[in-house]
């Protein structure tokens, strides 16, 4: 993968320290892609308790901070991310207890069904289920149903935003903050950032393969699938917007977050220049993927006062 002339200094130093092997995701085996992203996860951190807990048949990993106690925390609902097409809540544990250990929370990962074996709307259905799952079992849970948020990242951001749709529109849980990080949000795949960073770390042709693989035949694409189709974004809880400037998703989350502000959702939005996809996740130890932590953590305690 070529380099941005305009990456992040700090970035362009962790890339070339462990460079990213790419792949073409319409050639590459899906199954072994699957199985390196799980070998490589991070364990949580010292003072983040983990346990996994059966929501009817889903699989939900709970995160709350070492010694809390079993008294009710305010809760961050998180969607890993992965295209649809691959990732499991362990590729968070390292990223999650960051945001337990620095704001007393808990955490709430799902472990949704992938495509294409499981297309739309079976990833979302999962989601959309354990957030309700969560909110109904909230004693059990240890968690405050009154300090709910919901975030995901790229894949998992574009499906917290469908959640959040579908919690407006259906009257499901009432959520504090919606925290979209690098959301992919638009498959319709006409943006210039999409033509200008083809080559990215998360590549165009990847990205129109796992869009396809996620809505299959679908003729008509429901705005809870891909969210940046929404015509009507009023009514949503606030949100936290992040996004690299070296990006595919740069302009489809920005043109998000500025719809959410016009629609009258209060809307934090950072563009991080000189950043790749996934940024603050993969090199949280940069100065820049410090800062993005930083800001995320501050979005999360406004969030949950």
């Amino acid at each position: 993968m070529t380099l941005h002339p305009h990456l992040d200094p700090d970035l362009r130093a962790a890339l070339e320290a462990t460079p990213v092997a790419p792949y073409d995701l319409s050639s590459a085996d899906l199954d072994e892609i699957r199985r390196a992203r799980a070998a490589t996860c991070l364990p949580p951190g010292p003072g983040t308790k983990v346990t996994d807990v059966d929501a009817d048949g889903l699989r939900l990993r709970v995160y709350r901070p070492a010694g809390a106690g079993d008294g009710p925390l305010p809760c961050l609902y998180w969607i890993h991310g992965g295209g649809m097409v691959f990732g499991l809540p362990e590729m968070d544990d390292a990223r999650v207890s960051r945001w337990v250990e620095a704001l007393g929370c808990a955490v709430v990962s799902v472990d949704y069904r992938l495509a294409p074996e499981h297309p739309y709307p079976i990833p979302l259905d999962d989601a959309y289920r354990g957030l309700v799952w969560t909110a109904d079992n909230a004693a059990f849970l240890g968690v405050d149903a009154g300090r709910l948020a919901i975030g995901g990242n790229s894949a998992g951001g574009g499906l917290a935003a469908g959640c959040a749709l579908m919690a407006r529109d259906r009257g499901g849980p009432a959520l504090r903050l919606q925290m979209l990080l690098c959301p992919m949000l638009d498959d319709r795949d006409d943006t210039p950032s999409k033509t200008q960073h083809a080559e990215s770390l998360w590549p165009r042709a990847n990205n129109r393969w796992a869009w396809n693989a996620y809505l299959g035949d679908l003729a008509d694409v429901p705005v809870y699938a891909a969210p940046a189709r929404a015509a009507d974004l009023s009514g949503l809880p606030p949100a936290y917007v992040d996004v690299g400037d070296l990006e595919l998703f740069r302009d489809e989350d920005a043109h998000y977050a500025l719809r959410l502000a016009a629609a009258g959702v209060p809307v934090e939005f950072h563009l991080w220049p000189g950043a790749v996809h996934g940024f603050a996740g993969a090199y949280p130890d940069t100065p820049i993927g410090r800062r993005s932590t930083a800001e995320q953590i501050e979005a999360l305690r406004r969030g949950f006062a």
